[in-house]
């Protein structure tokens, strides 16, 4: 097998070698009647002479001066486009100014309105509503600069900018989050490594695939094993470097988004070929897509005996994911992580898929990059593991990071090397920050620490007023209004149900009711009980969480009230129907909602002679009272919603229990009670719903 491999050439690198598309070669093989199938299918070395031949290198020259030219052409019609709109704008000073929407009649207020402030994660609505410039025309403005955005994603502060200058603004950061000028720029811009993530369903072999990689790539490279002390590290691969990120899960991944961070460049979505798409699956590509990534597929376990990868390839086209083997743009591999087989192909393909998106970045000057851990560590203190997007980051630079900051006094790689300089996509450990910083945190190099602490302050204080006067997220009660102050565009819907069947006929129920006003856009569907991930994903899309007949689990009504997303909950799927349209126009009736009023742990089970089984219980949260709906959690699942019947202190029937007591409880037509049980009381309250 090596030696076959050493004679064998793939089409894309001969694609390379002679500077012509890989679609051009394979167009021109198929006319000389050699059959390949795509990009990755390889060559001999006599087939591949015959087309050196055929196609000589002067055709590469041609091709790059045609190329340069092209730039230039266009280099020279920025500068004259400029040059004219700075000629138009000098001709209107004094006489006015008409603007997309509105006429400007004083050169004051031409140049006022030319300047929009703006903060680190404004989304593209936002930036719409400052420029008088409608969602749509921003989204095509990203599309045209190679971003794939939602009207609902964040937008850091340099891409936000780059957005208000192709529509002739000028983005100023908000107060609190200007960054100086800094003596040192950013520059020698160059190809950079794809930072990537690997996602998928639990047991698909996504541990197994990072592992694989590791030993094969870091160790024999003598570039140290993987630890698991930050949640990345780089691998060197046909001289190329490539950083991988270990999310633990999506929440962070989302956390980031949330925060308008975009560290990801690549997804890679692991499906097993014995299992197929599964929820977890669809999870995944939720979140992938909502964040503009593109996937990269690995097809995984094909050793199996039970492995079917074109049934794997048919269920992800039936989600929207097209492979190039269906006609589609998504790259697709099958692989077997357990024994390596296809390892090297996936690799490929994920620099293959970091060509088309063409990474670039400056790669000297004042560092700039995105927290993507934070940790106490013994002995470092408050840490932070930081991906560098530009320029570089040395030893005593001093930074801000969110309304934090401090002076860099430690830079460790993924085996806990010292550093004097880290580059960019790299992802290293820093010490020390003043205080912990947030996930998703913009890290900013400033000229020293004076700067650095003032800037901290500021940020401080606007956090605090920040804090007070929250955004109003989307809920059904707000949504007429947002919609008759043209506010609401779209209403961004995650969708948990008991039965697949069920949501799926929900899902295409809601987005049926799509009108002019207001879009209905579906963004996730799962089946089994609404949980924090699920908030997550909601409280970045700024959506509303509807459950159909399952309930949230104690961390997702947890994070619900900390990120203030709604979630509601129905038996009936005409109620939620019902309740959209309603809302969509204005009508809804009093509101009805359950609130939670405690939470009791069962630590005995008690069998009394006429009263039948009592759990003796300790009330964590809140307080009890004895016409309280209950329901009994049993490993974060629900057992059953029923109410209390008795609800005692010692021998005495009493009407509330507060927290920090014992107490015991008697359910209403239900006796299987376990130590260990969880049962969270609620009461119905009603009001009136304010538009």
């Amino acid at each position: 097998m090596p030696k076959k491999e050493e004679e064998r050439i793939r089409v894309y690198k001969l694609a390379e070698e002679l500077g012509i598309p890989s679609k051009d070669i394979i167009r021109f093989l198929l006319n000389e009647g050699i059959k390949v199938k795509s990009h990755m299918s390889t060559l001999s070395n006599e087939e591949a002479l015959h087309i050196k031949k055929k196609l000589p290198k002067g055709e590469k020259e041609e091709k790059k001066e045609k190329l340069e030219k092209k730039e230039e052409t266009k280099k020279e019609k920025k500068i004259k486009a400029k040059k004219k709109v700075k000629q138009v704008v000098a001709q209107l000073e004094g006489i006015g100014k008409k603007k997309r929407y509105k006429k400007r009649e004083k050169k004051e207020e031409t140049k006022e309105e030319n300047i929009i402030t703006i903060g680190e994660g404004t989304s593209v609505s936002e930036l719409g509503e400052l420029m008088d410039v409608r969602p749509n025309e921003i989204i095509g403005a990203c599309l045209r600069l190679g971003m794939q955005v939602t009207i609902n994603q964040r937008l850091n502060f340099d891409t936000a900018s780059l957005i208000a200058d192709e529509f002739n603004f000028t983005a100023c950061l908000s107060e609190g989050y200007e960054t100086p000028e800094l003596e040192e720029k950013r520059y020698e811009i160059k190809k950079r490594p794809p930072i990537v993530t690997i996602m998928g369903h639990v047991d698909h072999g996504k541990t197994t695939l990072l592992d694989h990689i590791r030993k094969t790539r870091v160790a024999a490279q003598e570039s140290g094993g993987i630890t698991q002390k930050i949640g990345a590290y780089h691998i060197k691969y046909n001289n190329h470097m490539i950083t991988f990120i270990d999310t633990p899960g999506h929440e962070a991944f989302t956390a980031m988004r949330a925060r308008g961070a975009n560290v990801t460049d690549i997804v890679v979505l692991v499906v097993a070929a014995n299992d197929g798409v599964k929820p977890q699956t669809l999870e995944a590509i939720d979140h992938a897509q909502a964040a503009g990534v593109p996937i990269v597929v690995a097809i995984n376990k094909v050793d199996l005996a039970a492995a079917n990868p074109d049934k794997v390839r048919a269920e992800l086209a039936e989600k929207g994911i097209l492979v190039q083997e269906y006609g589609g743009k998504v790259l697709c591999m099958e692989i077997s992580a357990l024994n390596g087989h296809g390892v090297e192909d996936l690799l490929d393909a994920i620099l293959l898929q970091s060509e088309d998106i063409d990474l670039k970045a400056p790669t000297k000057g004042a560092g700039l990059g995105t927290i993507l851990e934070v940790r106490i560590r013994k002995g470092l203190g408050n840490a932070a593991t930081v991906v560098i997007k530009e320029g570089e980051i040395k030893l005593n630079d001093s930074f801000i990071a969110g309304a934090t900051c401090g002076k860099v006094r430690l830079i460790l790689d993924e085996n806990d090397k010292r550093l004097d300089t880290a580059g960019v996509s790299s992802a290293v450990q820093i010490a020390r920050f003043e205080e912990l910083p947030a996930v998703g945190d913009t890290f900013r190099v400033v000229n020293d620490q004076k700067t650095a602490r003032s800037l901290s302050e500021v940020r401080k204080s606007t956090e605090r007023k920040r804090e007070l006067g929250q955004k109003q997220s989307v809920s059904l009660e707000s949504l007429y209004l947002q919609i008759e102050e043209g506010k609401t565009q779209a209403l961004q819907v995650v969708i948990k149900g008991d039965d697949a069947g069920c949501v799926e006929a929900l899902s295409d129920s809601l987005e049926g009711l799509s009108t002019d006003e207001v879009k209905i856009d579906v963004i996730h569907i799962g089946v089994g009980p609404i949980t924090e991930n699920d908030v997550m994903l909601a409280s970045a899309s700024n959506a509303i969480v509807i459950g159909y007949k399952v309930n949230p689990n104690s961390q997702a009504r947890k994070e619900s009230r900390n990120h203030r997303v709604e979630i509601k909950t129905y038996d009936v799927i005409f109620e939620i129907i019902e309740d959209i349209k309603l809302a969509m126009t204005g009508l809804l009736a009093p509101k009805r909602e359950e609130v939670k009023t405690g939470e009791a742990e069962v630590r005995k089970v008690f069998t009394g002679s006429t009263i039948g089984i009592i759990a003796g219980c300790y009330v964590r949260e809140g307080e009890l009272h004895n016409k309280d709906i209950a329901v009994l959690l049993r490993n974060d699942e629900e057992i059953i919603k029923t109410s209390i019947k008795s609800l005692k202190r010692f021998d005495n029937d009493v009407k509330v229990v507060e927290e920090g007591y014992e107490c015991g409880i008697k359910l209403k037509g239900f006796d299987s009670i376990k130590e260990g049980d969880i049962i969270e009381t609620y009461k119905m309250v009603e009001e009136k719903r304010s538009l």
